[in-house]
This record gives C-alpha cells, sequence and structure tokens, in this order.
C-alpha cells in the first residue's frame, strides 16, 4: 500500500501521479475506518484530501505554515506527518486529537477548535516571518461557515492594509455544521454558480496572460464555469469583495483536482501581497452515506464500515439537551414573546425541534456568538424573551457582549449553556469548566444548574419571569438516572436538601447531585451526609448555608467546574464573609487543561464519582473518632 509508504510529506514528494491517486483513495478508507470505530468528524476531512495532498506537496511544512481554522479536518494532515500509525487512536484516551495541538506535533503550528481564528493567526505569523527576515510560505484554510464569524473580516481588513505575502485557502462546502445560512453564503453561491458575461471572461482571460500560472490551471481557469480571477459584470452581486478588500482572488477552483491545487497554490506563492484561493469541496467526499447526509456525517459516532449505519441506542432518558428543546418549544407554545437563537448549532442544542414548531422565532446568526448575544439583547429591549442556546466553550467568544450588552444593561437574555462541564473526547478546547467563573461576578446574574433533565423546565420557566440575565448550564449527556424523585418547585435562590444526615454536608451542583447521591448509598454506617441540590450559584441560599454551618462540622462542594473561581470559591467566600468557622472541601476540575477521553474517565479522575466521595467521606469520620 501506498500509504504504509508516507510517514513525513518529504515520503510524498518522492511519489508518481499515479500514486497519488492510489494514496488518495487509501487516505480516504483509513479516515473512514478510523472513524467507524471511533466517530469524529468523517465529512470534512474526507472533502479536503486532495487539498491536503496538493499543500504538503507543495510546501515544506513546518517550516512553511499550514493553519488550519477550527481543525477538525486535519485528519488527512496527521496522517502525512508521522501519526499514521496512531490515527486509530484519535478521539480516545491517551490517542490523537481530534484537533491541532501544537504538543502533539511540530506540523500542528497552530490549535484550533473554534472557528474563525486561522487567518487572524496567519496573519501574525506573516508579520512574525517579515520582522525575521525569513522566506516561509504561511497558508491559512477556512471554511465557508467560519465566515459568518466576526473575527474572519477583522483579519481581512488588517491583511488588505498590511499586505503581507500569505495564503489564505477558503474551502467551500456550503456547510459548517448544519448548512450555511445569511448573506455570505449567498454571495459565495454567486461566485459558484452564476454565469459570467463576456466582459468578465475576457478580464479573466487578459489576467490570466499576466499571471505565471500553469497551463494546466490557465485551462481550468478559463473554462466558463471556472472563468475568471476578478469577477466582474453589470450586476454588482459578481464584484468579488475579497478583492475589495486587498486581496488578489482565485476561482472557484475544483479542490478535488490535484493537478489544479498544486499549480494553483504553487503560483500563488509567487504573487506579492495576500491571496484567496477559492477551492469548491464536496463534504463526504468518497463515502456514499456521508455526501448524502454530510449533516450527520460532519461529527458522527461509530458506525457500520459496511453501509455507514449509525445505531443509535434509545436511552431510558433523555439528554438535557433534548430536555432543553422539549421545554422552549413547550413554553413558547405558551409565549409569543419567547424566541430562541443558536449560533450555527441547531443540532448540538437541540433547537431544531423548536426551529420546526416556531420557525418565525428561530434564530441560527451562524458562527457569530458575539452577534448572537448583542442580538438577543437588543430583542430584549423591544419586550422580547431570548433564549440563546450556546455551548458554554462558545460563549466565551461573546463575554463583552454578555457584560456590556446585556449585564450592564440588565436585559432579561436567558443563556442555556449546553456541554457545560467535562467535554469527551472533543478534548480541551471544548470543555465547559469557566462558565461559573466568568458569569459569577455579574451584577444581576442568575446561575442555576438542572440536577436531572426534568429540572430543566421548570428551572427554564422561572427564568423567563425573572426580567434579568439568567444563565442555566447543563452537561452533555444525560444523568444516570439512578435517583429520580420528582423535583421539588423552583423557588428563587433556595436549594433542595435530598437527604439529611449529620457531620459532613455535601453541597452539590448540577448533575454532580448524582455523585453525592451514590456516594450517600455507599455509606453504609452512620452517620451519613446531608446531600444538598445547591441549584442556583447565583444567588447562594445564604439561609440554608448558615443552617447547615451550625450542624455540620465540614461541607464538601462538588462542581462540573474548574475549581478556580467557581462553585466551591462562592460558597468559601460566603463562608469568610460571614465567619463559618465550618471546614470547607471543595471538589471539583483542577486549573489544568483537561484532554481528550470519556465523561466518566474524565470526572473519575478528579474524584467525582460516588466511590471516590464515599471514601473521603469515611476518611473524614474516621479522623474526627
Amino acid at each position: 500500500m501506498v500509504i504504509e509508504r508516507i510517514d513525513s510529506p518529504r515520503d510524498l514528494k518522492r511519489l508518481t501521479r499515479n500514486e497519488i491517486d492510489v494514496l488518495a483513495r487509501e487516505i480516504r478508507e483509513t479516515l473512514v475506518e478510523a472513524c467507524a470505530k471511533n466517530g469524529g468528524h468523517l465529512a470534512p476531512n474526507l472533502g479536503v484530501v486532495e487539498l491536503t495532498l496538493a499543500l504538503h506537496r507543495v510546501l515544506s511544512a513546518p517550516k512553511d505554515k499550514i493553519v488550519w481554522d477550527v481543525s477538525h479536518q486535519v485528519y488527512v494532515q496527521k496522517i502525512l506527518t508521522g501519526r499514521r500509525d496512531r490515527i486509530m487512536t484519535i478521539r480516545k484516551g491517551g490517542g490523537l486529537s481530534g484537533f491541532a495541538m501544537r504538543s502533539e506535533s511540530e506540523f500542528d503550528v497552530f490549535g484550533a477548535g473554534h472557528a474563525s481564528t486561522s487567518i487572524s493567526a496567519a496573519l501574525g505569523m506573516a508579520q512574525a516571518r517579515d520582522l525575521n527576515g525569513t522566506d516561509e510560505t504561511i497558508v491559512a484554510i477556512i471554511g465557508d461557515g467560519a465566515l459568518t464569524g466576526g473575527l474572519a473580516y477583522e483579519a481581512i481588513n488588517n491583511a488588505g492594509q498590511l499586505k503581507s505575502n500569505f495564503i489564505v485557502i477558503l474551502n467551500d462546502n456550503e456547510m459548517s455544521i448544519a448548512p450555511n445560512v445569511g448573506a455570505m453564503n449567498r454571495y459565495l453561491g454567486t461566485l459558484r454558480s452564476k454565469p459570467f458575461f463576456n466582459a468578465a471572461r475576457e478580464k479573466a482571460k487578459d489576467f490570466l496572460g499576466h499571471v505565471p500560472f500553469g497551463d494546466v490551471t490557465r485551462k481550468a481557469l478559463s473554462t466558463w464555469e471556472e472563468a475568471a480571477m476578478r469577477f466582474t459584470s453589470s450586476e454588482p452581486k459578481a464584484a468579488v469583495i475579497f478583492e475589495e478588500m486587498g486581496f488578489r482572488y482565485v476561482g472557484p477552483i475544483d479542490g478535488h483536482d490535484y493537478d489544479t491545487l498544486v499549480d494553483v497554490i504553487s503560483n500563488a506563492r509567487k504573487i506579492a501581497g495576500p491571496v484567496l484561493l477559492h477551492v469548491y469541496t464536496v463534504k463526504g467526499k468518497g463515502f456514499e452515506p456521508a455526501e448524502l447526509d454530510k449533516r450527520t456525517f460532519h461529527g458522527c459516532g461509530p458506525f457500520e464500515l459496511e453501509n455507514g449505519k449509525i445505531e443509535f441506542k434509545p436511552t431510558a432518558r433523555p439528554t438535557f439537551s433534548e430536555a432543553f428543546g422539549e421545554a422552549l418549544t413547550t413554553l413558547a407554545d405558551r409565549d409569543r414573546r419567547i424566541i430562541g437563537i443558536t449560533a450555527a448549532m441547531p443540532d448540538g442544542t437541540k433547537l431544531s425541534k423548536f426551529a420546526k414548531k416556531h420557525p418565525d422565532r428561530y434564530f441560527d446568526v451562524g458562527i457569530a456568538e458575539a452577534h448572537a448575544v448583542c442580538f438577543a439583547a437588543g430583542a430584549a429591549t423591544a419586550g422580547l424573551k431570548p433564549v440563546v442556546a450556546i455551548y458554554s466553550t462558545f460563549l466565551q467568544r461573546a463575554y463583552d457582549q454578555v457584560v456590556h450588552d446585556v449585564v450592564i444593561q440588565n436585559l432579561p437574555v436567558v443563556f442555556c449553556m449546553d456541554r457545560a462541564g467535562v467535554a469527551g473526547d472533543d478534548g480541551p478546547t471544548h470543555m465547559g469548566l469557566y462558565d461559573i467563573a466568568y458569569m459569577r461576578t455579574l451584577p444581576f446574574m442568575t446561575i442555576l444548574a438542572p440536577r436531572t433533565e426534568d429540572e430543566v423546565l421548570p428551572m427554564l420557566e422561572h427564568a423567563l419571569t425573572l426580567g434579568s440575565p439568567v444563565a442555566i448550564r447543563y452537561p452533555r449527556g444525560n444523568s444516570q438516572g439512578n435517583h429520580l424523585e420528582p423535583p421539588a418547585p423552583i423557588v428563587h435562590g433556595r436549594a433542595e436538601v435530598l437527604r439529611r444526615g449529620s457531620g459532613v454536608a455535601i453541597l452539590a451542583l448540577g448533575n454532580t447531585c448524582d455523585v453525592a447521591l451514590d456516594a450517600y448509598d455507599l455509606v453504609a454506617a452512620a452517620p451519613k451526609p446531608t446531600v444538598v441540590n445547591m441549584r442556583f450559584v447565583c444567588p447562594l441560599d445564604e439561609a440554608l448555608l448558615l443552617e447547615l454551618a451550625q450542624s455540620h462540622e465540614r461541607f464538601i462542594t462538588l462542581e462540573e467546574h474548574s475549581l478556580a473561581g467557581g462553585f466551591g470559591s462562592a460558597v468559601i467566600e460566603f463562608a469568610s464573609d460571614r465567619g463559618l468557622t465550618t471546614t470547607i472541601e471543595r471538589i471539583g476540575v483542577p486549573n489544568a487543561l483537561i484532554q481528550h477521553d470519556k465523561q466518566p474517565q474524565q470526572r473519575a479522575g478528579f474524584g467525582l464519582s460516588g466511590e471516590a466521595l464515599a471514601a473521603r467521606i469515611r476518611s473524614v469520620a474516621t479522623a474526627s473518632l
């Protein structure tokens, strides 16, 4: 097999043209096999096989820098850069990351996991190169979906001013995770498909005659379908905005035509200033199930290798996300002022059900988290009740809007923070471990966390009555289902005592109540601990904490969040302010990066298991004898 001879990009450069086609096929087979076993971002990687091969054939990485946006399409590069023998470990604990990581390989020149960053990073590298007097080529690859993010335009604007030599490859597959939305998507559709006027074609031919492209590329770009480095016509939509912003535009180019890609990339290096190559690819290319269902195979679980069938195992309980989608739809049936907002994640957040039931009140703003929050703030000033469904890790991108646009104006925006806590096999870029710390310092902010899926509806209903900013955080997946007592009614700022005991009071937040109740059951002998479902981080149930401090020697706080600045810290601050002498022990996530693994293993790694907590309670009881 050709793939077995590839241990670095140097090996790629030795291959014959026929061997390149064989290698492309073998890479696709390897990708399908790896993702069938482990799950992963299959469709994006299948779409960039020829593009990645062409980049590493032309460039001399890692001296030349290749910066992948989001980087969930970096599996092909991992195969080509000395990690082929570990590709079957991708996204597994101790195995390869599903994203680019500087700590993993010198070829991963910039880590990523969030969208719209690559142009900014590449431009910074280009400026460093110029200041250092070196000559490496810098390339950023960005998807069309990521062009909804404002950071991309900030970088494009700056690049047009600086005029540094670097290449941006726009990987246009008409998708992010869900289908793309917005004016940019329509505009790129114009560039892809518009029949151009003869004047535009003549300008293209004239330009091609003065640019040092090879025969293969010149022929491809001169066809009716792929004509034009600068599209111009009597219709304003045909103008290329990238050129207006200082880039030399080339395309659209067939992203699966290896020869043309090699030619275009080779010659783009010779053009002074920033160049944008518009490459059109097919997401899921070469694996029919992924081509037919790009949305499912963008990021999928394990599947049957032969036919791509994904086994959806029904669970006894809905996930927290599904409970949220049901709850929002139910509440919106009663109140027409409720609107749902997502930043290109309708499926992950389960807003898709709300979208079908209330399409006029559903807003997918694209990968534009800051805009989503400011948009919600504006809607709130006009009497609507915006609910922003967003992953905790992605809300970090809109922190200024949370502070400046929502909190300072005390607007009733509800943030439903999905994936709060450990993120499993996506790794550190997707961990939702910091939201309490960055939200609880804000005036007017209420923070809640449901212990089970059954608490999502009453908490969301309560949040929508407050008339001020609210954040509800809940984890990926569902609760374990072992402790399903019906929740008590939600009372603002009040916790719920689940078990009465003595000595130790376990103050559990959200899904860690399962851990606390497991530990309670495992502690066979008296004294049993008191177990509290705290429900609220802001405001804390101060009256209950004062009461428990009178009757318990120790508090143990549980949270699936960073210990730095989290829920436990809030309890310690309260105790200090009130002069309480109760010993407080915090169990949560250490102030370190948590690598990809399965969620149960991640939780067990820092003591969030019933067994570990029960052992801790026993040791405390023994020490006090």
